[in-house]
């Protein structure tokens, strides 16, 4: 169905419901997309990264001493939210999980340190949403400030990779949990801000109306073809059992799911070097050629 008919006459078209991240990944891979998204049962993923590992133990921590009382919110503290909620997957061995767990306690309690305790931010992990008429979009907040009249959006980082002001002003996610978080709130949010713990830079950028609503027509676009290709998909697997493609004999074990060829066809793999970093490489003959298989720890800046 083309995304700009009607299903009925007179009737609302059904709005794309999706996040951020579900977005980039129609952008980044689309087979990606439809193993993440839409195969049911879901193909079986590799084992967990570490350094994801290291990530979602400092976003936790930090989201937690936000929410202790304030005169518990100390650098001792953020050490200790994080050694307790420490992430053993993906490591190694036990060694080079205690390493990085010291490293990580390193980087929360020196972080902290640079904050005023008594700033309360507006939200932290907060859930914003919007709509248009093509998508209804949601997502998570890592940090809501208020500055002044304004509101910023604030997102953690703790990758090896240094930011630059071009990962802030390109980021599909931070422009649209500002235009959400405006709407919510009423309140205007057009400053977007990467926290990088691991170098302790702050970069910033200041949307404008213009380049915010830019974003929100690109998230538009990637909607509309993914809500048509997951109908196609929809219409696909519904079809009776004969008529749907069947793996050749002997061929691979691959996704429980089979569509025809021609659904296939939209939801082609991007084959490159971030193939050999996929959850579903194994199930990518493309993937698989892409790249060099990697460890799970590969991604730490040992």
């Amino acid at each position: 169905m083309n995304a700009d008919q009607l299903p009925l006459e007179g009737m609302p078209r059904r709005l794309y419901s999706c996040t951020p991240s579900r977005l980039n990944t129609w952008l980044d891979c689309r087979r990606r997309y439809r193993f993440t998204y839409l195969d049911r049962p879901q193909p079986p993923k590799g084992p967990a990264w570490a350094h994801n590992s290291v990530g979602a133990s400092v976003h936790n921590a930090l989201a937690g001493w936000w929410r202790e009382p304030y005169e518990r919110r100390t650098p001792l503290t953020a050490a200790i939210l994080l050694t307790n909620g420490w992430i053993k997957e993906g490591f190694r061995d036990e060694e080079q999980s205690a390493r990085w767990l010291g490293r990580a306690r390193d980087l929360v309690s020196g972080y902290v340190s640079t904050l005023d305790p008594s700033d309360d931010p507006v939200g932290v992990e907060r859930t914003v949403a919007t709509r248009t008429k093509v998508l209804a979009l949601s997502g998570r907040i890592d940090r809501l400030d208020r500055r002044g009249d304004e509101l910023v959006v604030v997102d953690y980082k703790t990758g090896r990779r240094p930011l630059t002001q071009d990962d802030a002003r390109s980021s599909l996610a931070l422009a649209v949990y500002a235009i959400a978080a405006s709407r919510m709130m009423r309140t205007p949010c057009r400053t977007v801000e990467l926290h990088h713990l691991p170098t302790g830079e702050i970069v910033e950028w200041r949307h404008t109306d213009e380049s915010l609503e830019r974003h929100l027509g690109r998230a538009e676009e990637m909607a509309a073809e993914a809500s048509a290709a997951d109908e196609r998909y929809r219409e696909a697997v519904a079809a009776p059992p004969s008529s749907r493609s069947r793996a050749p004999r002997g061929a691979p074990q691959g996704p429980a799911v089979r569509v025809p060829p021609e659904v296939e066809e939209l939801f082609t793999p991007s084959p490159g070097p971030i193939c050999s970093w996929c959850d579903f490489r194994r199930h990518c003959p493309e993937g698989l050629a892409a790249g060099p298989d990697r460890n799970p720890w590969d991604g730490l800046a040992d």
